[in-house]
């Protein structure tokens, strides 16, 4: 099978929340992610904060999501990398300008010593070993009905024109709402604090 077209298979296996799928996704691109977020994340206060797993560990959960809800059309590896380098530095920047706020500015605390570094948890939290599927049923359960309606009949690949002719309004309304619905919900859960791309 010719690489385009595998990577088309990969994406429909995604949208229909294929966890191997998922996983295989994660394995191609992560590194790709986390190098984005390393060359970025330079202030060595930042690096102790977070990492490039955290960040990567976001990126690809609202990928995911965004994915099977259909709000992404992805047609090339290249448009994929691209999207999930934007989102990546986006959530970075966005994390940086949180743990610079005036009240936990980051600048203002002290240097940790090499031997401090014992006292960091090096396993994940529960909010990072949240696999797709969790976070997809979560996200599902805190959508309205009729935002519930829009996600289900895009994710069974309706376009937003025919949503639009079925529930009535215009498809831009229609994307925009569930859009909007999506950000906030992943903002409730601390998976997206910008918009992603």
């Amino acid at each position: 099978m010719p690489q385009l077209a595998q990577f088309r298979e990969l994406i429909h296996r995604v949208r229909n929340r294929d966890e191997d799928a998922a996983r295989e996704l994660t394995l191609r691109y992560e590194k790709a992610i986390r190098r984005v977020v390393r060359i970025h994340l330079r202030d060595a206060r930042m690096r102790t904060v977070m990492d490039s797993m955290d960040v990567c560990q976001s990126v690809l959960a609202s990928f995911f999501v965004r994915t099977v809800l259909g709000q992404y059309e992805l047609e090339t590896p290249e448009q994929l990398i691209n999207l999930l380098t934007t989102i990546a530095r986006n959530k970075l920047t966005n994390q940086v300008h949180k743990h610079q706020a005036l009240r936990r500015d980051i600048r203002r605390t002290r240097e940790l010593t090499d031997d401090s570094q014992q006292f960091i948890d090096p396993q994940p939290s529960p909010e990072q070993s949240i696999s797709a599927k969790e976070t997809l049923e979560l996200v599902m359960s805190r959508l309205d009905a009729s935002e519930r309606y829009l996600a289900e009949q895009k994710a069974q690949g309706k376009t937003w024109q025919e949503l639009a002719d079925d529930v009535g309004g215009t498809d831009v309304a229609l994307r925009k709402k569930l859009t909007r619905a999506v950000d906030r919900v992943l903002t409730e859960l601390g998976l997206d604090n910008v918009e992603d791309a």
